[in-house]
């Protein structure tokens, strides 16, 4: 919704509005609650005013007189908890429903956002921008919204009911008074920066938090306990530091205007009683004013708590903005072609690309591919091979040349129908939160139970899902609960056997599976790549000796290229990597 990177609270604030624009009947519906809960409340001390005038002296009260004042006082007392309860409905339903909306967008554009930008950033610090800094927006708009309104109007009110009881009086209380929104703003400029600060530095501990414990194992394996409890000490004592300094400056706010405050009170209390002795003010409406000079203090002091507060919520919400601000994605473009089938060819055109400008990575990369045939990358690591699969996938655009899928540049085509034309099996498995067969089926929601269960057994592992307690029904977390690696993968496996896409990218598809298990796969895999364009990345060579192509790579450039039996003839780089398995 916001077109504009956020770097202040000016450039927050405008959003922050935009955003709550669409529920401003709502705040219509608030603001006319607020005038009638204040106006109740303001009615109130005239009446007790009244009410003290009737008390005549001892023994000598005006019971007659008292009666009806204290009926209209019940009834302004239950206006009042009336309106303010519906006035509080109608800011909580637009808080939450603009901080909703924010939270959308913010999810949102993060689908629509390059992976350099997720490989980028910390994932703890982006899921903290999404749920906790979200979160402050929601804490200090609940504030504004609720004390803002209330404290305008309550000031106004009283400012009306003190000036038509004493003007100069009032004038004393309108010239003090304002000193305190001077201070609370002082105080709340030199706070933001620290709020700032805060909320990156709990971006940053939830980033390293999300990092030890998706990979606990690890961290166990290596005895990394203590240094990872040292960063966290680190970083928590940081956000401490950082925390106790925001609130001490913010805290500063509401003493600094109690105070002044206190010298308004104080200054009506002694002039007031002056003007009583005087005969120009009686006992009731002395009684009345201080009331009065009390709520109109009142509002600054809870102005300068939201003012507080807000700080927070704008330096959470720059925070958030950033994710919706950020470029998403090149769109694809609208002539753009919609894949519906290809033939399995593709070819690769003086490719180049590097993820940082000033470190070249794929140069000049020129590649033939025909359809049904099996393409194994090879090379030493960080050659380029998973870089290649990333540009085939769209993942990263290139930077020179093309890459042309069935005779048509997959810049041309929409992303997600050339991708559905793939599948992929990784290295890194990845399941969600779900049943054993909603994860085969991810790709291929509307599968029956019979095609799911055809393709696990395709990928040997029908025999461990009918062993874990519901079958097929199993509930596993993200991380597969208890189950090992390889089951992880096979699942995986499972998943693109019941796709069946034309082509296929195996990245070490096998590498966390068992021999005599993978033995299988493999066969399993040679006939699923019958007819079907393949790409397989493999660090044990053995496993792409019947490949059609096998592509050497060394410093992203294809320095060989040939079957199996005639790159071994060449004697040459592959010759060499593949007699390295079995040097001793």
């Amino acid at each position: 919704m916001s077109n504009k990177k956020a770097s202040g609270k000016g450039s927050v604030f405008k959003p922050l509005m935009r955003y709550a624009g669409p529920h401003i009947w709502l705040l219509v519906v608030a603001l006319i609650l607020t005038v009638l809960s204040v106006a109740a409340t303001l009615y109130a001390p005239i009446l007790m005013g009244q009410g003290i005038d009737l008390i005549i002296d001892k023994g000598n009260v005006d019971f007659d007189g008292l009666v009806p004042i204290l009926v209209k006082l019940a009834a302004v007392v239950a206006v009042t908890g009336i309106s303010q309860w519906l006035m509080s409905l109608c800011t909580n339903k637009v808080t939450y429903n603009t901080v909703r909306d924010i939270r959308n967008d913010a999810f949102r554009n993060l689908q629509k956002l390059p992976l350099k930008y997720i490989d980028s950033h910390p994932h703890g610090d982006i899921m903290s921008r999404l749920i906790t800094d979200v979160e402050q927006i929601s804490d200090g708009l609940l504030m504004g919204f609720a004390q803002f309104f209330t404290g305008i109007v309550t000031i106004f009110g009283t400012l009306f009911f003190m000036l038509s009881i004493s003007v100069k009086i009032a004038l004393i209380v309108v010239v003090i008074t304002p000193l305190s929104l001077f201070v609370a703003r002082f105080i709340a400029k030199n706070t933001f920066k620290l709020f700032q600060k805060q909320s990156e530095a709990r971006g940053e501990m939830t980033s390293l938090v999300e990092e030890m414990i998706g990979n606990q194992k690890v961290v166990k394996a290596f005895a990394y306990e203590n240094e990872s409890e040292e960063k966290f000490d680190v970083l928590n004592k940081n956000l401490q530091q950082v925390g106790v300094k925001a609130t001490f400056f913010s805290s500063l706010t509401n003493p600094s205007t109690r105070f002044i405050n206190g010298l308004v009170y104080t200054s009506v209390g002694i002039i007031g009683a002056f003007a009583a002795i005087g005969g120009g003010f009686s006992v009731g409406q002395l009684s009345c004013f201080l009331t009065y000079a009390n709520q109109y203090t009142k509002p600054f002091n809870e102005i300068s708590g939201v003012i507080t507060e807000l700080q927070s919520a704008f330096a959470s919400a720059k925070r958030v903005f950033e994710i919706i601000d950020e470029p998403a994605e090149i769109p694809d473009s609208p002539d753009a072609v919609r894949l519906e089938s290809v033939d399995g060819t593709l070819e690769a055109e003086n490719v180049s690309f590097s993820y940082n400008p000033e470190i070249p990575l794929i140069e000049n990369f020129n590649l033939s591919v025909k359809s049904g045939q099996r393409i194994a990358i090879v090379g030493p690591t960080g050659c380029g091979k998973t870089t290649v699969i990333n540009l085939l996938m769209r993942f990263y655009d290139v930077t020179g040349g093309e890459i042309i899928l069935s005779s048509v540049p997959i810049k041309q085509c929409t992303r997600d129908s050339m991708r559905s034309m793939y599948g992929m099996v990784l290295q890194e498995t990845w399941l969600k939160t779900g049943t054993i067969r909603d994860n085969i089926a991810y790709g291929k929601p509307g599968a029956s139970i019979e095609e799911i269960t055809a393709a696990a057994k395709a990928a040997h592992c029908h025999g461990f899902i009918k062993r874990l307690p519901n079958g097929y029904d199993t509930v596993i977390s993200e991380d597969g609960g208890t189950l090992s690696q390889g089951q992880k993968q096979l699942l995986c496996i499972a998943r693109v056997m019941l796709a069946l896409p034309p082509m296929l990218i195996l990245d070490e598809a096998t590498s966390s599976i068992d021999t005599r298990t993978e033995i299988l796969i493999q066969q399993t895999f040679n006939e699923m790549m019958k007819g079907r364009t393949s790409f397989i990345i493999a660090h044990r060579l053995s496993t792409i000796k019947e490949a059609d192509c096998i592509l050497v790579m060394n410093s992203g450039h294809i320095i060989e290229q040939g079957t199996h039996e005639e790159l071994m003839d060449k004697n040459g780089f592959y010759a060499e990597l593949y007699n390295s398995q079995f040097s001793v």
